[in-house]
């Protein structure tokens, strides 16, 4: 970077202070940004002023206006403290309500820094365009703190780099627009607690034109057929899109590049765009290949060089790339085993090195790392979207990405990947599903396939062939942050929600995998994430997300591996190891990380369960086996992890892995099993025949028949936990008070991973909440979110309750949050239901404990995560559809029974698992004896193999014994109850209605 800087001593500061910086004399005097005399005020947006961020409450930094003797300018500086594990700064925007501010008349920003001489970088950000400083673009870049004392650091408006990792909200014109600025931030150092001091932020030197006009090319890439002709667009382009107001020059060769001279026509010249010339004005360049006597070729390239004088140059030179032809690999007639050996055989260690590490998008820029590492895959993290975040942005983006891909020598497409956990939960405007837990609470496998087909469309339809989903974690323990992806606490009930991988892939072969509406799911996490143990997690604050599964053989099996060998019978195209460690009782090792161990990934999983599709780590999951990175490298790879999702550490992981090859520490004979795996799904999803995105299916996304598949699985979802005299379902003629913090908030009863990785309060994207659905079906409804509104009058009331968003070990009990309702919903609850007869929605990834106020509730529901369709839970609150959900997991009274499961020796809970009324308009009547004839009728069914009959038959037992236990709950019927949920899942239905006349008799 290009900067300037003066270091002074403190004892000379005052007097050198007004000599500091000679200035040019056609310089326009320096404009202060922030002299932090008091004029800068500790504010939140939309006023201007000052304010921390960070990562979670820990994370922002402290700031305060000191004074100081030393003060470069003035009497005061801004100085603060700071101590960030994930990542905090501060940031000054400025007012809203005011016009932006023109930097445009200045060459860059300069500002005073006391260095601590931490060899720390800090990052320094500006804002421009947009509405206002929380709507604009970022622009980033940094300066390392090196020296100790006062240094007035210069940083040129040309060093500042476009920042693709985070975007606030709409995409502007990826143009810094020096005329509409919002405001800087600062980005402290991350892992060592410190100190900074800043001071005297300014304007400073005369803009020249290079810095208001650029050079463009239309693509950095283009790939035509031997024989082709490239057509090269360059334009000059304006901040502000004013005309050039001096010439620009533009010299073009084309030189150099894996092509030869027969290959191509070369091309040399130079042309000028007047003076005057508007913004966006374009000429065209042609380059001709040419078709030589060689019937198969790798890919060729031909740089054109551009020479640019009086404007910024392109940021690269753009390459025209002679497409590869005529080779096995690239003959869509051959079995896929066959054009993988091919290809295989082609390939350098370098290349597949490549083809094993996976980058996030934001880290690689514009991408051309993509073409340079020969890199195989990219992902976008939760929040890490195109600007703006549409459908169309999507598939442009990743279709950018995917051209660079075709400048390499082999031109292997790209697999992108995205976590769409509950729909394509990262765009805004697309269906959002029920989280997992939800979709377990429908008990409804057919259900589950359709959501994971809308997924698979709604992703696909964006360029995105891959989907980090589903979770097929056992959740053991509430307090696990983690807890609603799962789909509940018993494998049986897992397994069967695994219909969710053939709506996502469609045919268990894999045939269907090229189609435009499907995508290659991912198993996760590979083995025992729901099983750690509370306390036992290591990393940063977390309580138990990614600590330590302790189990036998015989529970590992049984509990939390039998998920994955279904999903491995499904066809299940990719698994991910989970950050937990395991530890397996009396097998001598500890607990191990999971990404380092062989036996469980190698040995279980590829060769046991004969899984042949590939294992993509876990963001950043190899560091931390423990040792050093190289260790870490060649222990995962050993361990059989095939694809390494390193997202800011992508070169570092290929250098180390060549490294480790060579050394002899990696078998060459890993390599290629390895890439044989990941280009395998590549072959089958289609990749190398339509490597650019399907956008045919854009119109689908969020559209009503999507959104209705949602509707039905909210309302599938709901549980009906307590129906005190038939208080469900309303009446539309019934006049309704509506309380609670959740009733009318689509980021709150959406959840963690949705538009961003935790998630967020308020109206963040497009759906109905629970409120806006109640409201179309009644004639008479009062909302008061707090219940401060008089609560004389009503019929009924509906208080619905329970947590914000959160996401894996952010959302740990203990890690600040609880399993209790806030005090505001406490209130509320109190308030409403002392008023009235009141039913309580509580909106949750995980049971809340109610304790004593459940006396006082008529009716409570578990409305879990219901996504953006509120008409779901409004289809039965009032009736269109009735109340069939069942508990996923166990409720528990206190937080001191947990963790507690089906089958635990101790077992009361407040509500079993598998409980939940109904509202079906006929319960079946009957007793012991009706029981007992239901009994003799499932053993024949299940003995006949007529499972629908044995599922029926259990059900109308369950639905009996319901009915007489809801009156009271007690241990002795609770366990049964349970029980029999897990028997009629495994088949066993005369068994389950065993359990469940048990519970019968001692209700």
């Amino acid at each position: 970077m290009r900067r300037t800087a003066l270091l002074v001593s403190a004892a000379l500061l005052t007097s050198l202070l007004p000599l500091a910086v000679a200035r040019a004399a056609d310089d326009p005097p320096p404009v202060p940004v922030d002299r932090f005399e008091g004029e800068v005020p500790f504010a939140n947006p939309p006023a201007g002023g000052l304010f921390t961020w960070g990562s979670d409450t820990d994370d922002p930094p402290t700031l305060q206006l000191s004074s100081r003797v030393d003060a470069p300018e003035g009497d005061q500086v801004l100085s603060g403290t700071y101590d960030i594990s994930g990542y905090g700064g501060f940031t000054h925007d400025f007012a809203f309500a005011e016009p932006a501010h023109d930097w445009s008349a200045h060459k860059g920003i300069r500002f005073w820094w006391e260095g601590q001489d931490n060899g720390k970088k800090v990052a320094f950000e500006l804002k421009d365009g947009g509405a206002n400083g929380e709507a604009s673009e970022l622009w980033t870049t940094s300066f390392t703190d090196d020296f100790t004392g006062w240094k007035q650091i210069e940083i040129p408006f040309s060093d500042f780099a476009y920042r693709t990792d985070y975007q606030p909200v709409g995409g502007i014109d990826h143009v810094l627009g020096l005329t509409e600025m919002w405001g800087y931030g600062v980005t402290l150092p991350v892992g060592t607690p410190g100190r900074f001091a800043l001071d005297g932020v300014e304007l400073y030197g005369r803009a020249d034109q290079s810095l208001r006009a650029s050079v463009l090319t239309d693509s950095a890439v283009y790939p035509v057929r031997e024989g082709g002709t490239a057509q090269v667009k360059v334009t000059v382009a304006t901040t502000g899109s004013a005309p050039i107001d001096e010439p620009v020059t533009v010299a073009y060769e084309t030189a150099g590049g894996t092509a030869s001279a027969a290959d191509y026509t070369p091309v040399k010249g130079e042309f000028t765009f007047p003076a005057g010339t508007a913004s966006g004005t374009t000429r065209t360049l042609q380059v001709a290949t040419l078709k030589d006597k060689t019937a198969s070729e790798t890919a060729e390239t031909i740089p054109l060089k551009l020479t640019v004088t009086g404007a910024k140059a392109p940021a690269e030179t753009p390459q025209v790339v002679i497409d590869a032809h005529g080779l096995p690999y690239l003959n869509s007639k051959l079995p896929v085993h066959k054009r993988v050996a091919d290809l295989l055989s082609r390939m350098s260690l370098e290349e597949k090195a490549g083809q094993m590490t996976q980058a996030e998008r934001g880290a690689v820029g514009a991408g051309a790392d993509i073409t340079a590492e020969d890199l195989g895959s990219l992902l976008s993290g939760g929040g890490s979207t195109p600007t703006p975040n549409t459908p169309e942005a999507w598939a442009k983006m990743i279709d950018s990405f995917q051209l660079r891909s075709q400048a390499t020598r082999l031109q292997i497409p790209l697999i992108y990947g995205v976590d769409a956990v509950h729909g394509h939960n990262n765009l805004v405007g697309a269906t959002v599903m029920p989280h997992n837990i939800g979709i377990g609470a429908s008990r409804d496998p057919a259900l589950a396939q359709r959501t994971g087909a809308v997924t698979a469309a709604e992703v696909r339809a964006t360029g995105i062939p891959w989907d980090f989903a589903p979770c097929l974690c056992v959740t053991r323990d509430e307090r696990w942050g983690r807890s609603y992806e799962s789909f509940g606490e018993d494998p049986a009930l897992v397994e069967s929600m695994e219909t969710v991988i053939q709506g996502l892939q469609g045919a268990r072969n894999g045939t269907d995998l090229d189609r435009n509406d499907k995508v290659l799911a991912t198993a996760k996490h590979f083995v025992g994430d729901g099983g750690t143990a509370y306390g036992s997690s290591t990393t940063g604050t977390y309580t138990i997300d990614q600590g330590v599964t302790t189990v036998t053989r015989k529970q590992l099996e049984a509990i939390h591996l039998a998920p994955y060998k279904s999903a491995v019978d499904r066809g299940v195209g990719t698994v991910m190891p989970s950050y937990s460690s395991l530890d397996v009782v009396g097998d001598g090792l500890g607990p191990v990380k999971m990404h380092a161990r062989a036996d469980m990934i190698n040995g279980v999983l590829k060769k046991k369960l004969g899984f042949d599709g590939f294992v993509i780590s876990d963001w950043n999951g190899i560091d931390q086996i423990p040792g050093d990175y190289a260790s870490d490298v060649r222990t995962s790879v050993n361990a059989g992890v095939d694809m390494v999702m390193a997202p800011y550490a992508y070169k570092d992981f290929r250098t180390a892995l060549v490294q480790e090859v060579r050394a002899g520490r990696v078998s060459e004979k890993r390599i290629d099993d390895a890439v044989s795996r990941i280009l395998t799904q590549k072959f089958k999803l289609g990749l190398f025949e339509k490597p650019y995105a399907d956008t045919s299916g854009v119109s689908k996304i969020g559209s009503a028949g999507h959104r209705a598949v949602a509707r039905a699985a909210a309302a599938e979802s709901q549980v009906l936990l307590k129906n005190s005299g038939g208080l469900l379902p309303l009446r539309k003629s019934q006049k309704v008070y509506v309380a609670g913090s959740n009733a009318d908030d689509i980021g709150n009863q959406s959840g963690g991973w949705t538009v961003t990785w935790q998630g967020s309060s308020g109206d963040i994207t497009p759906g109905t909440t629970i409120l806006e659905a109640m409201r179309e079906n009644s004639a008479a409804l009062t909302y008061s979110k707090d219940a401060s509104a008089p609560t004389g009058g009503y019929d009924v009331g509906v208080v619905v309750v329970g947590e914000t968003p959160y996401a894996e070990g952010v959302g740990d009990v203990g890690n600040g949050h609880d399993l209790e309702l806030s005090a505001a919903d406490r209130a509320a609850v109190d308030k409403v239901c002392a008023a009235m007869k009141c039913a309580v929605l509580i909106v949750s990834g995980r049971p809340q404990l109610i304790g004593d106020r459940l006396g006082d509730i008529d009716a409570l529901v578990a409305s879990w995560l219901p996504g953006t369709e509120g008409d779901g839970v409004a289809d039965v609150l009032y009736g269109k559809r009735p109340f069939t959900g069942r508990l996923p997991v166990t409720w528990p009274r206190s937080q001191t029974q947990l963790p507690i499961n089906v089958g635990a020796p101790t077992y009361d809970p407040q509500f079993p698992y598998g409980w939940g009324l109904t509202t079906l308009t006929k319960v079946p009547e009957g007793g012991a004896a009706t029981l007992e004839a239901l009994g003799t009728a499932a053993r024949a069914a299940e003995r006949a193999g007529a499972d629908d009959r044995g599922r029926a038959l259990v059900e109308k037992a369950r639905l009996i014994v319901q009915r007489k236990a809801a009156l009271r709950m007690t241990a002795a019927v609770a366990a049964p109850f349970a029980d029999a949920d897990h028997l009629l899942l495994t088949g066993r239905y005369g068994e389950a209605v065993r359990k469940l006349t048990q519970a019968y008799r001692t209700a």
